[in-house]
């Protein structure tokens, strides 16, 4: 069992040490886009599956509250977090839409949208992305290596350097803190 935990953990660090020369650039691009959306008055949103929807709720949390500095909260909401508006949305259209149906009664040219998917292929998250698209915001998305249908719909992908599900999830987080830091340092200016 120590043998596995130890593999578990050597084989995230390698995607992590992977993801410093692959995905700091387009990171740094992320985080631009996000500040750009929050000062100029629009809001960002999240949508992702499972843990992915997690992750959504957790950074919105972040930006609202704080990551680390004592600042106004910053305009970002989950996708992931209305009980009665998803299941609505899934009883009365299809769970495909219970994002983009959001998308299109909340989101407005001059937001943000980070769409997360691990294989870049959940159709709901992609419906989303495209709806934002076409009313005018910019799309961050973080997928697994091959960025699926997904990479086809952003203005940022954040592609992890793996096909593992659970170290993608792994670098996302990580990669979703560095840009509440920074976002956060941006804004307060600090």
């Amino acid at each position: 069992m120590e043998e596995a935990i130890r593999n578990h953990l050597l084989q995230s660090i390698d995607v992590k040490v992977k993801a410093a020369e692959t995905c700091a650039e387009v990171t740094a691009k992320a985080v631009q886009l996000m500040v750009q959306t929050l000062k100029s008055g629009g809001t960002i949103y999240l949508c992702g599956n499972g843990g992915s929807a997690a992750d959504c709720q957790h950074v919105a949390g972040e930006l609202v509250g704080r990551f680390k500095l004592s600042r106004p909260g910053l305009r970002a909401m989950a996708l992931t977090t209305d009980t009665s508006i998803i299941t609505s949305i899934a009883n009365d259209f299809d769970y495909e839409e219970v994002f983009a149906r959001q998308a299109s009664a909340f989101i407005r040219k001059g937001d943000c949208l980070i769409a997360i998917s691990t294989s870049g292929n959940a159709v709901n998250v992609n419906k989303a992305a495209a709806v934002a698209r076409q009313r005018g915001a910019a799309i961050i998305a973080l997928t697994g290596e091959s960025g699926g249908q997904l990479k086809q719909l952003a203005d940022c992908l954040i592609a992890a350097p793996s096909a593992e599900t659970p170290h993608v999830q792994e670098l996302h987080i990580t990669l979703l803190h560095v840009m509440c830091d920074l976002v956060e340092k941006e804004i307060a200016g600090a």
